[in-house]
């Protein structure tokens, strides 16, 4: 397989435009994994797909884990057959007054994913790195992305040293902490991500997974190496992903 583009983390199901977004991604053949916030939405979105390159990712966003608690035992009963588990994780901003049920709930889930293994997942870890990186451990049976980093550079260390990947979003690029953030993650850890919808472009329209080239561009610049050498290193980290 040569060089290709791909999406590790896009919230199709929440596009005002599904099948115009579905279409452009299968004629540019963008590998990507879509990302649910619940269990039925994933569900919902899995019989909606039917692509060689959509890959709908099992998910519980840390954001809605205490209002929707009744979805839990679902999430247990699908999450056998999913390989691809997200938006998952911690965070401690947002819904710092749920961080009990979030920590008991991402404890469970990264316990039955080891248990499983084989799994890839897209973690959330919004002011909560350190108890995301404790709980998975240095020996977890699966593997793991950390979806928009924006912790500190010991912490990129702790996790590159227990396998995670970093997937980069072209916001990252807008803010200084974002800069270093990039700078510092080695180049053999550097997925891709829209972040579709939640990412803006310059012109305030949703940064979109068609547009993805633009963050291969952005991280060349960054890392001082020309296009196509990036493209072939992102395109290994992610075969390399799925191995």
């Amino acid at each position: 397989m040569t060089n290709f583009l791909f999406d590790t983390h896009a919230h199709l199901d929440l596009s005002t435009n599904f099948n115009e977004e579905v279409n452009s991604i299968e004629k540019l053949k963008i590998y990507t994994i879509a990302v649910t916030n619940l269990p039925p939405l994933y569900i919902k979105l899995k019989s909606r797909i039917e692509s060689k390159y959509i890959k709908p990712a099992l998910g519980f966003h840390p954001e809605l884990i205490d209002k929707y608690q009744k979805y839990i035992p679902q999430m247990w009963n699908l999450l056998d057959d999913a390989k691809y588990i997200g938006e998952v994780g911690l965070d401690y901003k947002v819904a710092i007054n749920s961080k009990a049920i979030q920590l008991s709930f991402f404890e469970s889930l990264i316990h039955k994913c080891n248990d499983l293994g084989g799994k890839i997942l897209t973690i959330h870890s919004r002011n909560s790195v350190d108890d995301v990186l404790s709980i998975i451990g240095s020996r977890f049976n699966s593997k793991f992305i950390l979806h928009w980093y924006s912790g500190n550079l010991k912490n990129i260390d702790i996790a590159v040293a227990n396998g995670a990947y970093f997937s980069i979003n072209n916001a990252m690029f807008n803010s200084n902490n974002g800069l270093k953030v990039i700078t510092h993650i080695p180049t053999d850890r550097l997925l891709l991500e829209s972040d579709y919808p939640f990412v803006m472009n310059k012109n305030k329209i949703p940064f979109r997974v068609t547009d993805i080239n633009t963050t291969v561009i952005s991280l060349a610049n960054n890392k001082k190496i020309d296009y196509e050498e990036m493209l072939n290193i992102l395109s290994n980290n992610f075969r390399r992903l799925l191995s």
